[in-house]
């Protein structure tokens, strides 16, 4: 139970961070190079791996710095009983209980107010280095794309969180005057991978850091 509220709050951050990255007209176009200094899908893919994790760690230090521990799982456990008891309530059909619990409502909202506000506090403070060197480091690095997915991974209707090149960004990219970004369908994003990447790790470094809002 623990680990899903581990990884359910780490993609809730990532997926904003990742948003963040994608405000229109921070960026003059695709983030990445035509001609990257470091060349080839592996070696990229395997680089932007180790940036996410660093990333990761530093995210990791700055929270363990600028957040009680003891406190954030003293609340998450609070408001996590308080929504079980709620729950099971319900299912019984127990009125009585049900009214009982919901006199509690208005303390837990605010405790759920400060939960997000300690979950978000660290998040201001690093996402100005993560617009630095996604916007002046690794776009210098690294090409458009870095990795080949099996399938598309454009999940999200619209074009605002694109993870991976479709046919018609194929197509564009043949075009004259037009930024060679995708080569194939279902290539990778370099952005799109280092999302992807920190979501496979943030879990494990919050574990071995001693960050994690595991309950268990």
């Amino acid at each position: 139970m623990g680990w899903g509220i581990t990884m359910e709050v780490n993609f809730i951050l990532d997926f904003l961070n990742s948003i963040l990255l994608q405000i229109p007209g921070i960026s003059k176009g695709p983030l990445g190079s035509v001609d990257p200094m470091i060349k080839g899908m592996i070696p990229s893919a395997l680089g932007i791996v180790g940036i996410a994790i660093g990333l990761n760690l530093f995210n990791a230090v700055i929270r363990k710095k600028m957040v009680d521990q003891d406190k954030l799982r003293r609340l998450m456990k609070e408001t996590r009983a308080w929504q079980k008891e709620r729950m099971a309530a319900f299912r019984a059909k127990d009125q009585d209980k049900i009214n009982e619990i919901n006199k509690k409502s208005a303390y837990m909202n605010k405790m759920n107010m400060e939960l997000m506000q300690m979950n978000m506090r660290p998040m201001m403070i690093t996402f100005i280095p993560l617009m630095l060197i996604f916007y002046f480091v690794l776009p210098p690095l690294f090409a458009y794309t870095v990795a080949i997915s099996p399938i598309s991974l454009n999940f999200i209707p619209g074009d605002m969180f694109q993870l991976t090149c479709t046919a018609e960004k194929v197509a564009e990219s043949a075009l004259p005057d037009h930024p060679h970004v995708c080569h194939h369908v279902n290539e990778i994003y370099f952005w799109a991978w280092y999302f992807l990447s920190s979501i496979a790790f943030s879990g494990i470094i919050m574990r071995v850091t001693r960050t994690t809002m595991d309950l268990s």
